[in-house]
């Protein structure tokens, strides 16, 4: 596994692609419930429907930050998250990059733009939360063909 700064496309088609897997869960996270709470005659206010939007979202990140560093986009497209050393995010470290995403992502992008300019090519809240996203290379073949015998 290595950081390559170059990979920004490579960040953003993940994010393209997170995109629709959080459409999906938006849609199943809001829809049931709903309907659950309307055959009841209830309905959650503007603000508990943030409010659980926010919940099922970091729920989703923070639960997949902390297992194995990928949500399935992020694996699909090779990317991994981890801390400034290389190893697992801790708890809290995911939770700080999921917090500091949202205005990374709302206001203007600005958090994504940030990666123009870091030294690292590393977004906003990565730099906030002292995580990063690493590219990961395919692992080598076990038995490596050999070469020196001319055979094909």
């Amino acid at each position: 596994m290595i950081h390559d700064p170059s990979s920004i496309g490579r960040r953003l088609g993940a994010m393209l692609y997170e995109s629709l897997v959080v459409f999906a869960i938006l849609l199943v996270g809001f829809m049931f419930p709903q309907i659950v709470l309307s055959g009841f005659g209830m309905s959650l206010s503007g603000k508990a429907m943030w409010l659980h939007l926010f919940v099922v979202l970091m729920a989703y990140f923070v639960w997949f930050w902390l297992h194995g560093g990928q949500t399935l986009p992020m694996k699909t497209w090779k990317l991994k998250l981890v801390d400034q050393s290389g190893l697992p995010p801790r708890p809290m470290q995911a939770i700080l990059r999921y917090f500091a995403a949202w205005p990374s992502t709302l206001l203007f992008g600005v958090g994504i733009f940030w990666a123009l300019f870091d030294r690292d090519g590393q977004f906003l809240h990565d730099r906030i939360a002292g995580t990063r996203i690493i590219t990961e290379l395919a692992s080598p073949p076990l038995n490596p063909p050999d070469h020196d015998t001319g055979r094909q």
